[in-house]
């Protein structure tokens, strides 16, 4: 048990996520010998648990509405920041279904009490 806590990552102090959550994501990016940090926003539409495992994605609409999807590693020491814009109301795990929709059938509704003390 002692050799499986030392082999992973240390908490980042990230926000707890859940899907629906409207969220930027700051990656740092290197390119060439410079490194800069680019900025991710989107939904998340799926989660991932599972210790150093742990992952996201993310999905937007870039330019001309074409779906862009992203996963990132939660623990990852590429990720900057997280910021939790806001949350959504969604009764699903995985948002799959959001891949078929645009424009205004693509919206959720927010949450507006979050209560997720669990």
């Amino acid at each position: 048990m002692d050799l499986i806590k030392s082999l992973e990552a240390p908490d980042r102090g990230f926000p707890e996520l859940y899907p629906g959550d409207e969220v930027r994501v700051h990656v740092r990016i290197v390119e060439g010998g410079k490194e800069r940090i680019q900025v991710f926003p989107g939904i998340i539409i799926r989660l991932k648990k599972g210790g150093n495992d742990k992952s996201f994605t993310v999905r937007r609409i870039a330019s001309h509405g074409i779906g862009v999807e992203r996963t990132f590693l939660y623990k990852s020491p590429r990720i900057e920041k997280i910021e939790v814009l806001r949350h959504s109301k969604v009764r699903r795990a995985q948002l799959y279904y959001m891949r078929d929709l645009r424009g205004k059938k693509a919206r959720l509704k927010e949450q507006v009490k979050v209560n997720r003390n669990k």
